[in-house]
């Protein structure tokens, strides 16, 4: 487990400066070819592909990577028949980012939403999630992680039980909601109450990843966020709005185009830049040439 003063170095770096993480795993490892149960299986049966593509994003100049977890709670394994593998899984996950990129880039553990719809409106017991997320975040903590990303979510109930189970270990947590055009997440919840409900719970980031806008269009969302909250700022966008096309989701920004707006996004306050759906190392090394004035 990463110790206080890595954590404060991380924090101090992201209240003053400038982190660029990196881009998409799972449409990444997908795009490659996958027929297996679930992309974090792949974190045993292809632990060297997992590690590559890590390194890939460090050699594109990432300071900081997210382990291959992102549906790794109990509740979206248990779909692949794996949600007793789920603490294996995660600690693997994060045991592995570490192995590809050392001790002097950061490891992200990777959260995302269970896939269900929490009670009373769905079937999920808010309990059930809740622990849910704490078996993931706990085993991510033992795997050698240095903070907790929690993405993609759109409710803002699911996103506070997954902090409150994220806190639990002691490490710092981003929390990140997706939008979509109407500048709301898919649950009708706004950047500002976003981002004061997720600092009231104790998260150390805040921010936008994801949903279905494109890059320029996160940039209104993050100021949306620097007008409620004085705490440090993730963007983490797509490659470009999605687009449905035969056989599935196209993320249509080429990496010179997807990094255009990252200037713009670090002028709105994000601290904390990234790629989300349809980013590459390309896509990375674009963004840091883009802001290596701004470091």
């Amino acid at each position: 487990m990463a110790n206080d003063a890595r954590r404060q170095e991380l924090l101090t770096r992201l209240r003053h400066g400038l982190l660029i993480k990196d881009g998409a795993m799972g449409t990444t490892l997908s795009a490659a070819g996958h027929s297996g149960q679930s992309l974090e299986m792949l974190n045993i049966e292809q632990p060297d592909r997992v590690k590559a593509l890590h390194a890939a994003y460090v050699t594109a100049g990432s300071k900081m990577v997210e382990t291959n977890t992102f549906q790794g709670n109990r509740i979206a394994l248990e779909r692949h028949g794996l949600g007793d593998r789920a603490q294996e899984l995660n600690r693997a996950g994060a045991a592995l980012a570490r192995e590809a990129v050392g001790e002097q880039i950061y490891v992200a553990g990777s959260i995302g939403p269970s896939g269900g719809i929490l009670e009373p409106y769905g079937d999920l017991d808010p309990e059930v999630a809740r622990a849910a997320f704490a078996e993931q975040a706990a085993a991510l903590a033992e795997g050698g992680v240095d903070l907790l990303v929690l993405e993609t979510f759109s409710a803002l109930e699911e996103i506070l039980l997954a902090l409150e189970g994220a806190l639990a270990t002691g490490l710092p947590v981003v929390a990140s909601m997706a939008f979509d055009p109407n500048g709301r997440t898919a649950f009708g919840v706004p950047p500002e109450r976003a981002a004061k409900a997720l600092e009231a719970g104790g998260a150390s980031v805040v921010g936008a990843n994801c949903g279905t806008i494109s890059p320029t269009e996160m940039v209104g969302i993050i100021v949306q966020f620097r007008q409620a909250t004085s705490l440090p700022l993730m963007a983490q966008p797509n490659a470009g709005r999605p687009e449905r096309v035969e056989g599935g989701v196209r993320f249509p920004e080429a990496p010179t185009a997807f990094a255009g707006a990252a200037p713009q996004l670090h002028q709105a306050g994000a601290a904390l830049i990234g790629g989300c759906c349809g980013t590459t190392p390309e896509h990375i090394r674009q963004v840091v040439a883009r802001l290596s004035t701004a470091e």
